[in-house]
């Protein structure tokens, strides 16, 4: 199944190379199947060629703190934060900010 809808977004893909949802969906299904080096290409490919698509900074942070790089996930989720706010994406930048705080070590709970 998977490889069916990894051979089918590929083929979206060489159709329309430049689709910010087939390469946010290309990165998401490489992240999915733990090919890590994939997933990091499609969603770089996208904080470069597509900066305002906000749902691409929450999965790369993740995907940078997966790989025990939580360094490498902040300014990921503060680029995002920004990115968020510039599209009055309210919902999105709540997302990051939880991310960010939660990789900052700036998580609170009540006492």
């Amino acid at each position: 199944m998977q490889s069916t809808r990894l051979a089918k977004l590929l083929e979206f893909l060489s159709n329309d190379p430049n689709d910010p949802f087939v390469l946010y969906a290309l990165a998401t299904e490489y992240n999915n199947s733990n090919d890590t080096e994939k997933a990091f290409e499609y969603y770089l490919k996208l904080t470069t060629d597509h900066p305002d698509y906000v749902g691409t900074y929450y999965h790369l942070g993740k995907l940078y703190e997966k790989q025990g790089q939580k360094e490498a996930a902040l300014p990921v989720y503060q680029k995002g934060m920004a990115e968020a706010r510039n599209k009055r994406d309210m919902h999105a930048f709540s997302e990051l900010q939880g991310a960010y705080n939660s990789a900052a070590g700036l998580d609170y709970e009540d006492d």
